[in-house]
């Protein structure tokens, strides 16, 4: 109980002092925010261009109830390569690279921002077919996932005019 409450209080006091030092986390600054939630997305028509729409929509807090202000346009392009051979000269494992390029276009006239992002994964090479294809797709969910995040960081310092000169 003493430790809870002594957590508590130093978790409080850490964030009134950050507060009051001028750190303002990105997400919550309100142009941001809200220019973050008004970006409708376009990725592939394929299984990892559709996870990575779901990611981003989710990261980025798309509000469908209100009229986008920009449109987020990506193409993905992934490789595969075998790591690790057992002794029947198979891959053990598999590393999984994907290349996301974006081009956020500003439905005002306003001129586009541009940006890549790569992320490498591996999993499990299994016997089993079913298996092999699950690992397969929780490689590709973990790499849509990890793209989403940094296409959002990259996308809240652009539209955050505050945290250019950092």
């Amino acid at each position: 109980m003493r430790r809870a409450a002594l957590s508590l209080m130093l978790a409080s006091g850490l964030a009134g002092s950050l507060a009051g030092c001028g750190f303002t986390p990105m997400y919550a600054e309100p142009a941001t925010g809200s220019g973050l939630r008004r970006i409708a997305v376009s990725t592939p028509d394929n299984r990892l261009g559709y996870r990575l729409r779901e990611q981003l929509e989710d990261a980025l807090g798309f509000d469908r109830a209100s009229p986008a202000l920009y449109r987020l346009e990506t193409s993905v392009e992934q490789s595969r390569r075998a790591l690790g051979r057992r002794i029947d000269d198979t891959a053990s494992r598999y590393e999984l690279t994907v290349r996301a390029v974006w081009v956020l276009t500003p439905l005002d006239g306003r001129p586009a921002l541009t940006g890549d992002e790569t992320v490498t994964t591996t999993y499990e090479a299994a016997d089993q077919p079913y298996a092999a294809i699950a690992a397969q797709q929780d490689g590709e969910e973990r790499a849509a996932a990890e793209l989403s995040r940094m296409i959002r960081l990259d996308l809240a310092q652009a539209l955050n005019p505050a945290s250019a000169g950092r």
